[in-house]
């Protein structure tokens, strides 16, 4: 059966995790062995072993797909887990026996394999349950299931979601069956914007072209996925490529980084690197925190703001507080007697009166931003990604393109943060950079933008 990228990614992740947990059976076969007093030199037992893990290790994943067990992992039970694995690990045993008997591996130390292959049936049987109740609680709940908008005309919409296998539908919020035939365009754009819609489902294959079209437009606009079950649309901006859905063809216009071990990658740093920042500025933390409470006391240390992260979706990010309790409400007065230094709507202002003497000193050297490693932590942002606005913010952009930083999560530093903050007064200039750090993400693009982070930071570079 086809299947689409982001599950051959999903399988492959579980396939090396997989052959990373047999190499740690056979391990812990071999530390039982020494526990039960049976143990000889720890480099001769393991030189027997070798072999063996060359075969189990890679081969294991292996065979573990051909019995389908990696196939329809939310609504599989156990009993069919334990008989994909009791039959794998049969075809396993096999493998090893002919390899022992016509390479004359005759020294290999029987009770290591037989615990080794015990400890393999039961780690892999936890791993498999573990993942699929993970995978049943992010279906039950609607606040982690991806949100989809189904569109096309009539009963087309019905008729694909029909056909779809229930397992792939089941991870699905359909927020709504947008019919083309009878709406506008501009509903569906404002309801990519409310419902935060991250993918939406074309079946349109009696619709009109021009309404389809237009209908990909507003997906684009906004950086959200379309899936086409056609091949008949040009993008300006998204690249088309092909997947599936089921036994669905589809054709997909991203205009955003593609699912691969590289945004794997950026995960995992994401959040390791934000847990060691955590832990070797906790300094800073206390420092900071001390400070504030001295020197603007009766009021929290730390500021939070509702922001909008990927889609749109609102997160409360947290800084530490560099403005007197009531900056929010002063917002309108200040802008009316000094201005704003930022055309669009986004407001930014030199020497905000708002800011006390040390809340100052705090963003000069964003020391205030460090609590926002809590956000990467968590998920809701990265490192590095276009700077989240607030609500009020967003729902101010007035042209419908820029809501296309919203595609990728937000980040602490980005090409405006690392180029000079403050010395960009253009909000077009500052989304062009966005848009343009999008475009060509890389892994090596982001760790050059942190490298050139650390020095507008440690002297203060455009600092407000």
């Amino acid at each position: 059966m086809a299947i689409s990228r982001k599950d051959s990614f999903t399988i492959q992740a579980l396939q090396l995790t997989d052959a990373l947990l047999v190499w740690l059976s056979f391990w812990l076969g071999g530390e039982v062995r020494g526990w039960l007093g049976m143990g000889t030199e720890e480099e001769a037992l393991w030189k027997s072993m070798n072999w063996v893990l060359y075969i189990a290790v890679p081969f294991t994943p292996l065979v573990l797909e051909r019995f389908g067990f990696y196939e329809r992992l939310r609504h599989k039970n156990t009993s069919a887990t334990m008989w994909q694995l009791m039959r794998s690990i049969v075809v396993i045993v096999l493998m090893l026996g002919l390899f022992a008997v016509f390479a004359k591996q005759t020294d290999t130390r029987r009770l290591v394999l037989g615990l080794g292959l015990v400890f393999v049936f039961f780690i892999l049987l936890v791993r498999d349950r573990v993942t699929a109740m993970w995978l049943k609680h992010q279906v039950e709940s609607d606040a982690t299931k991806e949100r989809i908008v189904v569109a096309g005309s009539g009963g087309e919409m019905k008729d694909l979601l029909a056909e779809l296998d229930p397992e792939i539908v089941s991870g699905w919020k359909v927020v709504d069956h947008f019919d083309l035939g009878t709406r506008e365009v501009s509903e569906l754009f404002s309801l990519l914007k409310e419902q935060s819609v991250s993918r939406v489902l074309f079946a349109a294959k009696n619709t009109e072209f021009e309404k389809v079209a237009r209908a990909v437009e507003a997906c684009e606009l906004q950086g959200v996925e379309a899936w086409i079950a056609a091949s008949f649309i040009r993008a300006q901006i998204a690249r088309p490529v092909f997947d599936v859905i089921g036994n669905k063809p589809m054709m997909v216009l991203r205009s955003t980084p593609e699912l691969s071990w590289e945004l794997l990658c950026k995960e995992i740093f994401d959040r390791v690197a934000a847990s060691a920042i955590i832990l070797i500025t906790s300094p800073l933390w206390v420092f900071a925190a001390l400070g504030i409470a001295i020197k603007s006391p009766g009021a929290p240390v730390f500021f939070s703001q509702m922001r909008a992260g990927r889609y749109g979706q609102p997160f409360r990010m947290w800084k530490f507080r560099t403005m007197v309790a009531n900056a929010e409400k002063m917002l309108d007065q200040i802008k009316e007697d000094h201005g704003n230094q930022m055309d669009g709507p986004v407001f930014k202002l030199h020497n905000d009166p708002r800011i006390f003497a040390f809340g100052a000193f705090l963003r000069k050297f964003s020391i205030d931003e460090l609590p926002q490693l809590l956000n990467v932590v968590t998920g809701e942002m990265s490192l590095v990604g276009p700077r989240p606005l607030p609500i009020y913010e967003v729902e101010a952009f007035c042209e419908l393109s820029h809501r296309r930083r919203l595609s990728v999560k937000p980040g602490i530093t980005c090409e405006w943060q690392a180029g000079g903050r403050n010395t960009i007064t253009s909000f077009e200039d500052w989304v062009a950079m966005d848009l343009k750090y999008i475009d060509n993400w890389s892994l090596w693009l982001d760790f050059k933008i942190l490298a050139r982070t650390i020095p507008a930071v440690l002297f203060g570079k455009g600092a407000a």
